[in-house]
């Protein structure tokens, strides 16, 4: 069955949404499941795509609301003479816009922490497919699609976590199939190359860019753009999950535009080829602020005629690039590209 996506009508909307109770064969048996008598005080929902990954919420980092700051579950508390299932069913359209036909109790999972009534939470299972940068954020800062092992670097809700990779281990994702043998291989072979989104921000003839805590193992103590590995994500999704993340800086898809791409192949033996974007935003919401201090001990804003020193070598050339109008450059292959006749 196709599944919708409604604005409008509440009422309407509600009344088509179904909530499926399995039977004692179907409630699953994992750890997180607790004794009946603990009434669950508030529900959540597990929204799934067909490549196995979640959607996760951005919760809004300076409020006095449980677990401020983190990627959660959509979800909520009962209103006044609410059943968990009515709850659940009113929570996803009014913090998704979405309508799902069949959305069914999964586990309980229990809450704990500063903002929390502590109590346990009724977590159903959903099935949708669609775009989540799509969907409207009544609450919150944005929505996105996840795999497992990305979760590992995102500040998750701890419990939200919890429940999740319990799912993942009953439910795990479905195999894509990789290349076949010698399929696009060059003279030496194929390799994988690593995408890195980076942010330019240009605010009066300046540009942002943070000092690289000094234990870091990557450029510590130099001055680095904005910047992020993407994992299972688009680049754009990457970056503005990056943004919020490290410097509270809100951005949206649509307002980053492509603007140079630097080649990189690095000097150390068996160094990964990396490809390195540089995306500029047209406007964005906040002032940047160091978020993760273990990474980033400051953020500034340097004249592009006068950047710091030391600024890591790619950026300063990526910078150089923007400038000048050019959309490329390369960096560190001089040595490693084979000769013309392929000896």
């Amino acid at each position: 069955m196709p599944l919708a996506v409604l604005y409008h009508s509440p009422l309407r909307t509600l009344q088509q949404m179904t909530v499926t109770t399995p039977n004692s064969s179907h409630q699953g048996g994992n750890s997180l499941n607790v004794s009946s008598s603990a009434q669950p005080q508030s529900t959540a929902v597990l929204l799934v795509n067909s490549h196995g990954k979640y959607l996760l919420h951005l919760r809004d980092a300076h409020k006095p609301i449980c677990d401020p700051g983190t990627w959660s579950l959509v979800g909520g508390g009962p209103e006044p003479g609410e059943t968990l299932d009515e709850a659940i069913a009113r929570e996803i359209l009014e913090e998704t816009g979405l309508v799902l036909p069949h959305v069914a109790p999964y586990t309980t999972a229990r809450a704990h922490g500063p903002n929390v009534t502590a109590g346990n939470i009724q977590v159903y299972t959903a099935r949708w497919d669609g775009v989540a940068h799509d969907l409207p954020v009544s609450e919150g800062i944005m929505f996105a699609w996840f795999d497992v092992a990305t979760m590992e670097q995102l500040s998750m809700c701890p419990w939200a976590h919890k429940v999740i990779k319990a799912h993942h281990a009953e439910h795990p994702a479905p195999q894509v199939p990789g290349p076949r043998d010698g399929a696009g291989q060059g003279g030496a072979g194929a390799v994988k190359n690593v995408i890195g989104a980076h942010l330019f921000l240009k605010r009066e003839n300046c540009t942002l860019l943070g000092l690289r805590h000094a234990s870091t193992a990557f450029a510590g103590g130099e001055w680095h753009a904005l910047a992020g590995r993407v994992e299972r994500e688009s680049v754009r999704s990457c970056l503005v999950r990056e943004a919020y993340e490290e410097a509270g800086i809100a951005i949206e898809p649509a307002d980053l535009s492509l603007v140079h791409t630097v080649h990189l192949l690095d000097d150390h033996e068996n160094a990964e080829p990396r490809l390195q974007l540089f995306f500029q935003a047209s406007r964005w919401d906040g002032e940047p602020k160091v978020r993760e201090p273990d990474r980033c001990t400051a953020w500034q804003w340097w004249p592009l005629d006068a950047l710091p020193d030391p600024v890591v070598p790619y950026i300063r050339a990526a910078i150089e690039g923007i400038l000048a109008g050019t959309a490329y450059t390369e960096l560190g292959w001089e040595s490693a590209a084979p000769a013309p006749d392929g000896r």
